[in-house]
């Protein structure tokens, strides 16, 4: 079962506990849990070895015969998405201290960001069709991704509140942690439902924040208004929920991948997940907030 994060979209697991982003063959047809053979002994991302028990002798499967020595791990995962979002925070305090936002330089700021986003997107699409992950490529996209962060926060600290940045930061920590915790306490079930509720969620809400663009730039004002007042904040709330739906399924594939045994050069993949899934949520976050803060002003 693909993921809707379009960086997980290529890296499926297989009934016969193997990894389908090496042999494309289709993931099991499973309603209670997305990619996962419900008769296959694996490790979880605690490290315990799991069997379902009721499944008959004929059936059960063995554990996939991966070296522990290049299997991901759930510390590989934690490590390559520290080295991720630490450049992603890196590039963002150079961005806030070397381009400062003022009246005259605010054109130049705006071009800054948006040239910044363009490359990070780029890049992100380049990776996404990527057979593999290439680390280089993953550091890179985090670089220009930081960049833009920061000149967008930095014009949302001067203009609409200087704690709307610290309030977008702590409610997207707070998201994470919710719904991490959420995840291991199995309150969230990621299934074929959930995924395909998320999916058409997503699309809807991407289409009409295009509209919302195309609008804006071509009528001017605040386009269809999903981005002021009260209809944006309602709008922000359904992006931040989204977000951590996300997150559910970034969680449930890099469970997925370590259960499966997949290869440690994914836990960049994993990385790159998280991340633009992360940003994702401070940006509706940063948009939330600036909102509540500055009136019918957003970021």
């Amino acid at each position: 079962m693909k993921s809707s994060n379009p960086v997980f979209s290529r890296r499926v697991f297989n009934r016969n506990n193997s990894y389908a982003g090496f042999n494309g063959q289709k993931p099991h047809d499973d309603d209670s849990a997305v990619g996962i053979n419900p008769y296959a002994q694996g490790t979880s991302a605690l490290g315990k070895t799991v069997q379902n028990a009721d499944a008959p002798p004929d059936t059960r499967l063995a554990a996939p015969q991966q070296d522990s020595g290049t299997a991901m791990t759930i510390d590989d995962v934690v490590a390559r998405t520290a080295m991720t979002l630490g450049t992603v925070v890196l590039s963002a305090v150079l961005a806030w201290v070397l381009l400062p936002v003022d009246e005259a330089n605010l054109s130049r700021s705006y071009g800054i960001a948006f040239g910044a986003a363009l490359l990070a997107f780029g890049l992100s699409l380049v990776q996404t069709f990527k057979a593999k992950p290439v680390p280089a490529l993953i550091l890179a996209y985090a670089a220009f991704e930081g960049i833009f962060l920061g000149v967008i926060s930095s014009v949302a600290s001067t203009y609409i509140s200087p704690g709307v940045v610290i309030q977008a930061v702590l409610g997207t920590m707070a998201v994470f942690a919710g719904v991490l915790i959420a995840y291991k306490m199995r309150w969230i079930r990621v299934t074929r439902r959930f995924y395909g509720f998320v999916t058409a969620a997503a699309m809807g809400f991407l289409l009409l924040t295009v509209a919302n663009l195309l609008f804006s730039a071509f009528a001017g004002g605040d386009g269809l208004g999903f981005r002021s007042g009260g209809l944006g904040i309602l709008f922000g709330i359904v992006g931040i929920v989204l977000g951590a739906c996300f997150l559910a399924l970034d969680f449930k594939q890099v469970e997925d991948g370590i259960a499966h045994g997949a290869p440690r050069e994914e836990s960049w993949l994993a990385a790159f997940g998280l991340t633009v899934t992360l940003v994702w949520i401070y940006l509706e976050a940063l948009q939330l907030f600036s909102i509540l803060s500055g009136g019918d002003k957003s970021a």
